[in-house]
């Protein structure tokens, strides 16, 4: 297939263009600069002065959006709030508008999203089947994400919306400063920790965005999370278990919201989403448990 990728220099995005080139597909990824490409990974520029992607692409199977600013760099100040919403909705907008303009549409629009569009929750279990939208400013930019990217009106062009939980890998996203306490012998529980981390292996995540776009019968939200997640407190034993490291140093709230402000929300509340979608369409997870994706993560891959 030929996959077009916004987004492609995230960490997700480096991840799925390997993945999709080792398994012999097209790749390619709109940057806002000209870079060199390869073989198998074509760079083409957007959202740039004069540009013309469309030109370029010429058609494709399948669009991925992943743009925008990332929501970990930084405090939530309101300009970076401000900047993760418009980053979005412009990406998505531009996307759309080079869609229209092919002769040959793509089989499938897969946008990012997230789980923070449910609300948080200690009890209640999330499914693609929950209406309960959060009232804050993650969910907003969730729900207005999907709402943009629903826009594509052509009949042959479906649209999935990844709800990605906490994406679990080596060297970035989420879990890198998750580990480091532990190696330094001051791991512990977080906040209350009975807050929920729904979580997924980076490679179940681009594995499963490549059977959104395989499975024609994927459309809509679809939860990208393991079917196993855990409280926090757990998270960080098996953390402790893993590295062989004590977990008895608990950070309070009070903490965590004095070092991150709003943004704290992402560690000190959770939901307990799991992906009914994938396991209903026969999506077979690599790493299930917490403990073989942090065993592959942190041991085999060291």
């Amino acid at each position: 297939m030929k996959i077009v990728i916004a987004g492609g220099s995230g960490f997700i995005g480096r991840t799925l263009t390997d993945f999709l080139v080792h398994e012999g597909h097209k790749v390619v990824i709109l940057s806002r600069s000209v870079k060199k490409g390869t073989e198998n990974i074509r760079y083409v520029q957007w959202l740039h002065p004069g540009a013309k992607p469309e030109k370029e692409i010429g058609s494709a199977d399948a669009f991925v959006n992943l743009a925008g600013v990332s929501i970990n760099a930084g405090r939530w100040s309101s300009e970076h709030q401000q900047q993760i919403y418009d980053s979005r909705m412009n990406a998505t907008d531009e996307l759309l508008r080079i869609i229209s303009t092919l002769s040959t549409k793509p089989s499938v629009l897969v946008n990012g999203s997230a789980i923070g569009i449910y609300p948080a929750s200690e009890d209640t279990i999330y499914t693609e089947s929950a209406t309960a939208i959060a009232d804050d400013f993650l969910a907003k930019t969730v729900a207005d994400w999907e709402r943009k990217a629903g826009m594509v009106s052509f009949p042959e062009t479906r649209a999935v919306f990844m709800r990605f939980g906490v994406v679990l890998g080596k060297g970035d996203g989420a879990l890198p400063p998750m580990v480091l306490p532990y190696k330094l012998f001051a791991g512990g529980k977080v906040g209350s920790g009975r807050q929920w981390i729904s979580w997924m292996h980076i490679q179940d995540v681009v594995r499963a965005i490549v059977f959104a776009i395989e499975n024609v019968h994927l459309q809509g939200p679809v939860n990208t999370t393991s079917p196993y997640p855990k409280r926090m407190n757990e998270f960080g034993k098996t953390i402790g278990a893993v590295l062989h490291r004590p977990h008895w140093l608990p950070v309070p709230s009070f903490a965590m919201k004095l070092a991150l402000g709003q943004k704290s929300a992402l560690v000190l509340q959770g939901q307990h989403v799991l992906p009914r979608k994938l396991l209903d369409s026969g999506f077979e997870f690599t790493f299930p448990t917490l403990e073989s994706a942090l065993k592959n993560i942190l041991i085999d891959d060291v």
